[in-house]
C-alpha cells in the first residue's frame, strides 16, 4: 500500500502533466493565508475588537485601494526589488508597469506567481485592509483613501492620454 505522500505526489503529477504546477507550494501559501486569517480573528476576539459594519462607501473605497495596491505590488517598477528574487524582467507591459516572468520551481515559483498577479495579490491586500479596519480603523481609512485617490488619478491619467491621442489623430 502506498503512503499518503506517494499518493499525493502521484495526484500532483497526474494533475500537472508536463507543466510545472507546484501544488505543494500552493498548499503552503493557502495554509499561510488561512493561518493569518485565523490568527487575526483570534486576536480580534482576544482583544475584544468590534467588527466594523462596512457601508457601500467603505466597500467602494476598499475596492479602489485594493486594486491600486495590488497593481503597485505586482506591476510597479519601484516595487520590482520585492519581486526580483522570484521573477525575470522581460520589459514593460503598459504605462508604469513591468512585464516579468516567474522563475524557479516549487515555493519560489508559487510566490512569484502570487507577487506578479494583481488578482492573486488582491486577496491578501483586501484581507490586510479588513484586518486594519478592525485593529486600526482610522489609519486604515487614511491609507485606503490615499490609495483610492491614487487609483482615481491613474484612471484620469489614462483618460487624458487617450484624449490627447485622439486629438493628435484628428486631422
Amino acid at each position: 500500500m502506498r503512503s499518503l505522500h506517494e499518493r499525493l505526489h502521484h495526484e500532483a503529477r497526474a494533475y500537472a502533466g508536463d507543466d510545472d504546477r507546484p501544488l505543494a507550494a500552493y498548499t503552503g501559501l493557502m495554509a499561510l493565508y488561512a493561518t493569518t486569517v485565523l490568527g487575526t480573528a483570534a486576536a480580534a476576539r482576544a482583544f475584544r475588537r468590534e467588527l466594523p459594519d462596512p457601508t457601500p462607501w467603505d466597500i467602494a473605497l476598499n475596492a479602489l485601494a485594493t486594486h491600486q495596491l495590488s497593481r503597485l505590488i505586482a506591476k510597479d517598477p519601484v516595487t520590482s526589488p520585492l519581486r526580483a528574487p522570484f521573477t525575470r524582467f522581460e520589459g514593460t507591459s503598459g504605462p508604469a508597469e513591468l512585464k516579468e516572468d516567474v522563475r524557479g520551481t516549487g515555493a519560489r515559483k508559487a510566490i512569484g506567481e502570487l507577487v506578479t498577479c494583481p488578482f492573486c495579490t488582491g486577496l491578501w491586500v483586501a484581507t490586510a485592509s479588513t484586518a486594519g479596519s478592525v485593529f486600526a480603523p482610522r489609519a486604515t481609512r487614511l491609507a485606503t483613501t490615499t490609495l483610492a485617490a491614487l487609483a482615481g488619478a491613474d484612471f484620469l491619467q489614462f483618460a487624458r492620454a487617450a484624449a490627447q491621442h485622439a486629438a493628435d489623430e484628428t486631422p
